[in-house]
């Protein structure tokens, strides 16, 4: 049985990177939280005329908290494959897992606030 060829198997890759992106978007409700949070801070950061570097920290940030939700939801799946009873050391998994999460959420939070106070300052003082 021969190989497949390298863009064969490059587009296999990516095939199987977007299924597990479907699977966390269908599966997880925080990641329409992070989605909605995100498309509002798109919206704001458009109509504010953000900075290029402005626009590359949030695209960062946002990057990041959906990252962290895609790990989140990988290791709470591994941890319910080897552990579908109750153990305490895979519920301290899945606690650490949530727990990255959320300071990703916040990180990105007080990187937003960073941002857009001032533009919104400058917007509802005039």
């Amino acid at each position: 049985m021969s190989r497949p060829s390298f863009i064969a198997s490059r587009y296999n890759s990516f095939k199987f990177a977007l299924k597990g992106l479907a699977a966390v978007f269908r599966s997880e409700p925080n990641m329409h939280l992070h989605v909605i949070a995100s498309i509002m801070v798109l919206i704001m950061a458009y109509r504010f005329e953000v900075t290029r570097t402005e626009w590359c920290i949030l695209i960062f940030c946002i990057g990041l908290v959906w990252m962290a939700e895609t790990f989140n939801t990988a290791l709470e799946t591994i941890t319910d494959l080897v552990s579908p009873e109750q153990n305490l050391l895979a519920g301290k998994t899945k606690d650490l897992a949530a727990g990255a999460v959320l300071l990703a959420a916040i990180t990105a939070a007080v990187i937003g606030l960073i941002i857009f106070v001032p533009y919104w300052v400058s917007y509802f003082s005039v």
